[in-house]
């Protein structure tokens, strides 16, 4: 198939319903569950995510849950709640912040924020993000990452961040995804409930999630779709358009953060059709051609991507066993 800017279009009824079934042969005939549960976060994959699991075992056997912290866009959990009515579900609300408290969190991150900016303090209005140079892709360097502080004024303050900082803040920063899915394995449990992922392909295979997280769980149902192909999918579904106009934020720091800014550096649309170039063995060259870029850039896009690949592969990893003799 020669490439073209509509090769990742698809037939949303006919997938849609081939999701479903396998939802259904999953959850029941194979792992012997009740029904469902997931996170509901008000973008566009938790939404689809949640569609799909009403279809396939009706609103009386899927759970969602609000899971927000201190840091989270209010936006979020209003539009999470506005999808679970407009699928007929009552989402449980449960605020993490105190077990984060506990697990020191936010002194563990913020600890480390100071080691750069030690004037920051979150309990006088600074806010703080951690984002990639907005070249990165047209350079063949590796992706470090920069701290951005807002002051109380709005002022903005960034600086290049050590491996030791950027590794505690993540680390830190992680303890909410685990602690979400530890809530989440709660409800599975108690109700015999099967845990549905809600990762997309370009999260899972580019390393865009947390290992034992978001990450952790039972099915992922729509893993093999690009991000662009979810929205697809959501609009065929009806979810609700200012889910689906919401610019995808990570809703992990105390700044607001778009996906792109964080982490992909390139808008979805854009960036889908070059990952399905590079997964699929195009030629730079034959995707230049077609959408409108040089050769040498499209090469560079390839090399990052090859590099997130490999530096996230560990990601992915199930638990060695083979090495053992097990």
């Amino acid at each position: 198939m020669s490439f073209n800017q509509n090769i990742l279009e698809i037939d949303a009824k006919a997938e849609i319903d081939r999701i479903v079934q396998t939802l259904r042969d999953c959850v029941v005939k194979v792992m012997h569950k009740r029904g469902a549960v997931l996170g509901v976060s008000g973008g566009v994959d938790s939404s689809l995510t949640l569609a799909l699991c009403v279809r396939a075992f009706s609103s009386e056997h899927v759970t969602a849950l609000l899971l927000p912290d201190k840091d989270s866009n209010p936006a979020s959990e209003v539009l999470a709640r506005q999808v679970a009515k407009h699928l007929g579900i009552e989402p449980i609300l449960e605020n993490i912040t105190p077990t984060l408290e506990g697990f020191g969190c936010y002194s563990r991150r913020d600890a480390a924020i100071r080691r750069v900016f030690p004037e920051y303090n979150a309990a006088a209005g600074y806010k703080a993000k951690i984002v990639l140079p907005a070249n990165i892709l047209n350079e063949n360097t590796l992706n470090v990452f920069s701290l951005t502080i807002i002051t109380p004024s709005g002022e903005e303050k960034t600086q290049r961040l050590a491996a030791s900082d950027y590794l505690q803040i993540e680390a830190a920063s992680n303890f909410k995804q685990r602690t979400r899915m530890s809530m989440i394995y709660y409800y599975a449990e108690r109700q015999n409930y099967a845990v549905i992922g809600t990762a997309n392909r370009d999260e899972l295979e580019q390393g865009f999630f947390v290992k034992y997280g978001d990450g952790g769980v039972d099915i992922q149902p729509i893993a093999h779709l690009y991000k662009t192909q979810v929205y697809q999918l959501a609009e065929y579904l009806g979810i609700p358009q200012a889910i689906i106009e919401r610019t995808p934020t990570t809703d992990t720091y105390p700044a607001e953060q778009t996906q792109e800014e964080f982490f992909y550096q390139l808008p979805f649309d854009a960036m889908d059709c070059y990952w399905f170039g590079f997964e699929n063995g195009y030629m730079p060259g034959e995707i230049a051609a077609v959408m409108g870029e040089s050769e040498e850039r499209i090469t560079a896009l390839f090399r990052n991507f090859e590099r997130k690949k490999r530096t996230t592969e560990y990601l992915r990893m199930s638990p060695l066993r083979d090495y053992f003799g097990i």
